[in-house]
């Protein structure tokens, strides 16, 4: 049997879980409120902070720390490929000194001081900044904006995963759509275990989501930014926080919206329509790059509970490929199953390439 803990941190939480191979054994969030967390100035400042609180979690729950591995969520690092990575000095920089300020940054840090105490390898899986694009899916069309790949990797080639299991087949032998329906919305591409093009998550790509603008036309959004009227903090805010169904509708709520939408009440049915719209136009970009061979459409995340989501979109793709749903995500679930993959000696760990040994992109004139 191998003793897994996982390590999930987000902005206001941190989950943590113990599983006994396959088996959930335990499980707990512990919660920061905003008065704690704001004394920090960076996220990366909370590192003592929510440590203390782990370990404080694991003694009241009277969890024997022998560990086989300790997993973490992997954290806005550098580009790299998919797979299992063992935490190294490389990982723990490019966190510390990352310019993406997120929570999630803490996973390794966290997970690293812990494995060294229980004397087993620290892990992250899959991390946001999973990157097997096709050399053409990064080009923005300005060689200073190239496209970022940042995108839920983890739940997507999880559920992928899980699908080619359910039909006894492997993820690295077909060709999915998995469209990640939450507060941020990413459309993935996997060609026999690779993704190989995905809109950016994070930064403004893709279609708009409950709280995102998604693709803003490029010469109103340059207006927009010398109006005076907003500072660079509050147009950033816009595109990532304020945008989406909260600047149309000022809620976040799917399942509201998605029932007011069924009774036909406007502007929500419009609102929620157009956001469902443009998933569907991004599937159809993704059938494009797969050429048309695709094995299957996976929706996930948690907007996949709405019914109305769901048939909207079936009603819009299904003409491409069989639609299965994995409503939800299981991420602690997901680095499990990644660190006993490790574990058992199914897969190698994958070599992180940190900053300092990475080479520029030199562009033809540079």
């Amino acid at each position: 049997m191998k003793k897994v803990f996982v390590i999930n941190p987000g902005s206001t939480s941190t989950k943590l879980a113990l599983y006994h191979d396959s088996k959930l054994v335990w499980k707990t969030t512990l919660m920061h409120p905003a008065e704690d967390i704001t004394k920090f100035p960076h996220p990366i400042d909370q590192l003592g902070y929510r440590n203390a609180q782990m370990y404080a979690a694991i003694e009241e729950a009277g969890i024997d720390s022998g560990f086989d591995a300790v997993i973490a969520r992997g954290g806005l690092l550098q580009p790299t490929p998919g797979g299992v990575y063992i935490v190294d000095e490389g990982i723990c920089h490019d966190l510390i000194h990352s310019p993406n300020e997120h929570a999630c940054n803490l996973g390794a840090l966290m997970a690293d001081e812990l494995a060294r105490e229980c004397g087993c390898p620290a892990l992250i899986a899959d991390p946001e900044v999973v990157d097997e694009r096709l050399p053409e899916a990064k080009l923005t069309g300005l060689p200073e904006m190239p496209r970022v790949s940042i995108f839920h990797a983890l739940n997507s080639k999880a559920v992928s995963r899980r699908y080619a299991e359910s039909l006894g087949r492997k993820y690295e032998d077909m060709n999915l759509i998995v469209v990640h329906l939450g507060g941020g919305i990413t459309v993935s591409a996997h060609q026999r275990g690779r993704v190989i093009d995905v809109n950016d998550g994070i930064n403004g790509d893709g279609p708009f989501t409950p709280e995102r603008s998604g693709t803003l036309p490029a010469s109103q959004l340059i207006d927009l930014c010398f109006s005076g009227l907003y500072t660079q903090r509050e147009l950033k805010r816009m595109v990532n926080g304020n945008g989406g169904l909260k600047a149309y509708l000022q809620t976040t709520d799917v399942a509201d919206v998605a029932a007011r939408a069924s009774r036909g009440e406007q502007p929500f049915k419009q609102v929620l329509d157009a956001m469902l719209y443009g998933v569907a136009k991004e599937v159809g970009a993704r059938a494009v790059t797969l050429g048309g061979n695709i094995d299957a459409i996976i929706l996930t995340g948690g907007i996949a509970h709405s019914e109305y989501c769901v048939d909207y979109l079936k009603e819009r793709v299904s003409f491409l490929a069989p639609v299965f749903v994995r409503a939800g995500e299981d991420e602690l679930g997901a680095l499990a199953d990644n660190a006993l993959r490790f574990l058992n000696g199914s897969i190698l760990p994958t070599s992180y390439i940190p900053a300092s040994d990475r080479v520029p992109f030199v562009s033809a004139e540079g």
